[in-house]
């Protein structure tokens, strides 16, 4: 007898089902309804039309537990044959490639609204018409004041460490342009892993966690026909259903012109059907016109009549825009980019708004560079989804993020704690910085950060001569953020002070690992935005050079004699980059995109979909925080209820931490 899990308001409820489901779209194969059935030989059932995709192109692994099927559907549709059975084929029998790909089957509703209701519907003038909020997570406006961290009982505090480059300067010298590391890690969610293994995405949890405004803005023009558009609705099927009944989703499709599948919706178990039956009726046609779809997607957020306490966007596209950023000619205007970004939503458009847009390239002719723009502008990530069967992975590691928000407006504060010492820079890739204009203070604006997620910025400052003191101050590091689950805002009890030590006379000074891995790090993305820019004016010969001139400065430092992963890692990377700059055919396929997609990787230090892998042990995948590992598990195991019965890996590419000095 099968369990299934059925979620309703906050609460978990089991149920069981003496009709089999469809292990693909966990819908009803009662006989008599129409649909074939298949079942394979590790016994999991399937619609015949959900699983016609997968045998389409050859796959005769089981989509649910990966075993290996020695038989298969027979191509002809089964609902000629009694019963409902479909007829199968043995795997090593020659196949007919003319597969119809269907869309997933609508889950049956209690309700009597049809599809076509949902995208027939009028829309309104002004998206305000948002269901309202989880009374449990509703929370009007409010009184923000600042509290210690040591009385905050929703998260933990941010953990704050700073290292120097050396712990001791003689006296007598100076030193310009001298390293301090500062290292933030963001605390666990108080809904993650416990001794159980119950995690932040149960709904048992959800009110441990903040709950999150998503917008899917979706590609369907012609060119995702097939196999593409069946892909993509197992995969928004899977985010849908891993929301809580406090989040709530809104999906825009779009091709020539976008339009609004429902209104943002809280997912409870109706709201779960409703999206999945809208999803699943989507049809391809028509051109690419990602700048309405982003500015509806947009519109929708600005005009919400409520907020949940986070937002995002998400955008796929599998081509390029084919009405604002292209000439008469055909040819890109390159610099136009930001004219697909509707204002309220760029970093720098004055709404106070901090809704990302995380971009999705979906197979080799997305316009990475616009796409890469779009994330760059919008304050989100760019990934790159090279292998069309990793998209469902892709999705489900944003997910695992955007689901463990734990700190949101997160800011660094920085002070001078020396009076002849100066801030010389802040480098902290894509984050807003600034210094003041005497160079006594700066600030770092660092925003949400998901749980366990780690940032690391360098800031360089002027040591001057002091013959007077043993031990000198330099820096007063202080971080203040918002609660996203009280909505306050926190400061840490104490300020993190840097201090080095100021001898007369020292030995060979012992430069701090934690600062030579970082300055890698940082050396590394800045050889890639150098390649990338010599590739982009025709100079492959010369982007690989640059690219195999840091791999060889990498391999002689300090942690990467001692064996640091994060150096073998980005060691690997450039060299994978190299092979995708090898000529202009296999850069402009796929070399463009990969680079693009690590920049946004390493500019945000946040994982990113890069090529076909989204896997936890790769050693590209610095970034992935064990939410994300965990969401991504589930998805490649098919877990739709109960999670997975096994303790999850963390991400390998960073080793345990040394102490401060």
């Amino acid at each position: 007898m099968l369990q299934r899990m059925i979620w309703n308001n906050a609460n978990v409820v089991k149920k069981d089902f003496d009709i089999k489901t469809c292990s693909i779209c966990l819908t009803s194969m009662e006989l008599g309804q129409g649909h074939a059935i298949f079942t394979a030989e590790c016994s999991h059932s399937f619609h015949f039309h959900c699983i016609a995709s997968n045998v389409k192109h050859g796959n005769q692994i089981c989509p649910v537990c990966r075993a290996k099927w020695k038989e298969i559907p027979f191509q002809r549709p089964a609902s000629h044959l009694p019963n409902g059975k479909s007829r199968i084929n043995p795997a090593d029998w020659p196949r007919d490639d003319a597969w119809a790909v269907r869309s997933l089957p609508s889950p049956r509703l209690d309700s009597t609204r049809h599809v076509s209701s949902l995208f027939q519907a009028s829309e309104p003038g002004t998206f305000d018409d948002d269901e309202v909020l989880d009374q449990q997570q509703e929370n009007p406006q409010q009184n923000v004041f600042e509290k210690d961290a040591s009385t905050n009982n929703s998260i933990g505090a941010i953990e704050v460490k700073t290292y120097p480059e050396v712990s001791a300067v003689p006296r007598a010298n100076s030193h310009n342009n001298f390293a301090i590391l500062i290292h933030l890690k963001a605390p666990h969610s108080s809904g993650g892993l416990n001794s159980r293994n119950q995690t932040i995405f149960s709904p048992s949890t959800q009110n441990s966690r903040a709950p999150v405004d998503l917008v899917t803005v979706l590609d369907v023009s012609g060119s995702m026909a097939g196999t593409k558009l069946a892909l993509l609705k197992r995969a928004m099927g899977f985010v849908i259903q891993h929301l809580g009944p406090s989040d709530r989703l809104s999906v825009i499709a779009f091709s020539s012109t976008a339009r609004r599948l429902f209104p943002l919706r809280r997912m409870t178990e109706t709201g779960r059907q409703e999206a999945l039956q809208a999803v699943n009726s989507l049809t391809s046609n028509g051109g690419t016109n990602i700048a309405e779809g982003l500015r509806k997607g947009a519109k929708l957020i600005v005009d919400r009549k409520w907020k949940n306490p986070v937002g995002s966007i998400i955008l796929l596209s599998d081509g390029q825009d084919t009405y604002t950023v292209s000439s008469p000619s055909g040819s890109h205007s390159r610099t136009d980019y930001k004219s697909l970004i509707p204002p309220s939503i760029q970093r720098n458009g004055g709404t106070g708004l901090r809704v990302p847009v995380h971009t999705f390239g979906f197979g080799a002719d997305h316009d990475a560079a616009s796409m890469h723009s779009i994330s760059e502008i919008s304050g989100g990530t760019f990934s790159f989804i090279e292998a069309e069967g990793v998209i469902q992975d892709a999705f489900a590691q944003c997910i695992g993020g955007l689901l463990s928000v734990v700190v949101q407006e997160a800011c660094v504060k920085l002070e001078c704690a020396h009076p002849n010492l100066l801030i010389n820079s802040i480098k902290a890739g894509s984050y807003r910085t600034s210094v003041m204009a005497d160079a006594k203070a700066g600030s770092i604006d660092v925003g949400d950060l998901y749980a366990e997620e780690e940032r690391d910025f360098l800031v360089t400052v002027n040591v001057p001569v002091d013959e007077s003191c043993d031990e000198m101050s330099l820096l007063k590091v202080r971080c203040i953020y918002r609660d996203p689950i009280s909505k306050e805002m926190v400061s840490l009890e104490e300020d993190n002070e840097v201090k080095i030590q100021r001898a007369t006379v020292i030995g060979q000074p012992i430069v701090s690992m934690e600062v030579d891995r970082q300055r890698n790090r940082l050396r590394a993305a800045e050889a890639m935005a150098e390649a990338r820019a010599a590739a982009e004016h025709g100079d492959l010969t010369g982007a690989v050079s640059l690219l195999e001139s840091c791999r060889r400065a990498l391999s002689e430092t300090i942690s990467a004699r001692s064996g640091d992963r994060l150096c073998v890692a980005l060691c690997a990377e450039l060299k994978e980059m190299q092979e995708r700059m090898a000529n202009r055919r296999v850069y402009e396929s796929s070399g463009r995109a990969y680079v693009l997609s690590g920049l946004s990787s390493h500019s945000w230090q946040r994982a990113t979909a890069r090529g076909d892998s989204t896997d936890s042990t790769s050693l590209i995948q610095a970034y992935q925080t064990p939410t994300m590992t965990d969401m991504v598990t589930r998805s490649q195991t098919m877990f739709f209820g109960n999670p997975p019965q096994r303790k999850l890996r963390q991400a390998q590419s960073f080793p345990a931490r040394p102490h401060p000095r």
